[in-house]
């Protein structure tokens, strides 16, 4: 399904599908076809306008798996959903050999973490005429959480992301999305100073992606709540994201979360016009 894919009046909810024994959220849950197609149809009908399929856990302090065990992974489940949802598929991938068998099985979208730094990665998606999600972060998953130092966070990030947009256009993809990437390679403070400032990112010129879902900087406030406690932070993010400017959210709890977006976008369209 070729795009455009993030070109809505309202904001989309990109369901996230962990194919993974190690994801901090959900790692083991899915890592079977079955459950793991049922997973992504029930989110479709929760309200997800796409599914962000991954199999190789970002987590801080993560390890690489081979370009074999990924694909044993994400390939059976993105081919089973392919042939029951019709929303768009987004293969979650640093690898371009994967993400080139996962656009020719069905995907259309590459969310990639490094920001199509590789430029075999940029080559594969211009070839398939595919959407792409370049995603801002230092270094890799493995050691992202050891350099979180910044003058600005927003004017460092705004400009890595301006670059890499810039690279994609001029390599031929059509349809970017940016993220500034919540939890990689940056404090606490740091993402929720990215949320307050979204806005700053509508000067790129692409949609804005956001991931805030059940992120360690929600339950670094007082209350310290473990990844399964942070659903209300969540809500909170995500609101907080639509009415900044988000034309994506990405997120695990879809339904919760289509209905506070639905709600968000209502209060930012009645501003707008206001």
């Amino acid at each position: 399904m070729l795009g455009p894919h993030f070109n809505s009046r309202r904001t989309l909810v990109m369901g996230v599908l962990n194919v993974t024994p190690d994801s901090f959220s959900d790692g083991g849950r899915y890592l079977d076809v079955v459950p793991a197609t049922e997973r992504g149809v029930r989110m479709v009908e929760e309200g997800a306008d796409m599914i962000d399929v991954g199999g190789e856990s970002s987590r801080p302090g993560s390890g690489r798996v081979s370009e074999d065990d990924e694909l044993r992974r994400v390939l059976p489940v993105l081919e089973a959903l392919a042939a029951r949802v019709s929303v768009p598929i987004s293969i979650d991938t640093l690898k371009p050999g994967v993400a080139r068998r996962c656009l020719e099985s069905g995907a259309s979208i590459v969310n990639d973490i490094r920001g199509l730094r590789d430029p075999q990665m940029l080559s594969v998606a211009a070839a398939a005429r595919a959407s792409v999600v370049i995603m801002h972060m230092r270094g890799e998953p493995a050691t992202m959480q050891l350099d979180t130092a910044y003058g600005d966070v927003v004017a460092e990030v705004c400009s890595f992301l301006k670059a890499q947009s810039e690279r994609a256009r001029q390599a031929g993809i059509r349809e970017i999305a940016v993220d500034p990437g919540l939890g990689f390679g940056k404090s606490a403070g740091q993402n929720f100073e990215l949320l307050a400032r979204l806005r700053e990112f509508r000067a790129l010129g692409c949609p804005i992606l956001v991931g805030p879902s059940r992120k360690s900087f929600l339950g670094s406030l007082p209350s310290r709540l473990p990844v399964d406690e942070r659903l209300e932070g969540t809500l909170a993010a995500v609101a907080t994201a639509v009415i900044n400017g988000a034309a994506v959210v990405r997120v695990h709890d879809v339904k919760q979360c289509r209905r506070v977006v639905d709600v968000a976008d209502a209060i930012r369209e009645a501003g707008d016009a206001g």
